[in-house]
């Protein structure tokens, strides 16, 4: 599956392009990292990423699924999710 064009674009100017996928639009946040190979279903709903676009350094995101039992919080918090690959 293709996703649309996207782009994180950098307070520098630096511009980094890929593949968008989720909800369309535009958003702005602070650019954090996790470096965690497993757990991105409690980084989504972790409230402690409000307002963020989180980028996983671990390539493979989403092979395992997601586990009800291991969700934060009931809703998404973070800005932007960057990944490698889904």
């Amino acid at each position: 599956m293709a996703g649309r064009p996207g782009k994180l674009v950098l307070e520098n100017g630096q511009i980094f392009t890929g593949e968008a996928f989720g909800a369309e639009g535009e958003v702005d946040g602070e650019v954090c990292f996790n470096t965690s190979m497993t757990g991105y279903q409690e980084i989504l709903t972790d409230p402690s990423y409000t307002g963020q676009i989180v980028t996983m350094t671990y390539p493979l995101i989403g092979n395992y699924g997601i586990n009800p039992e291991d969700v934060e919080s009931r809703g998404l918090f973070l800005k932007g999710f960057v990944v490698r690959e889904l």
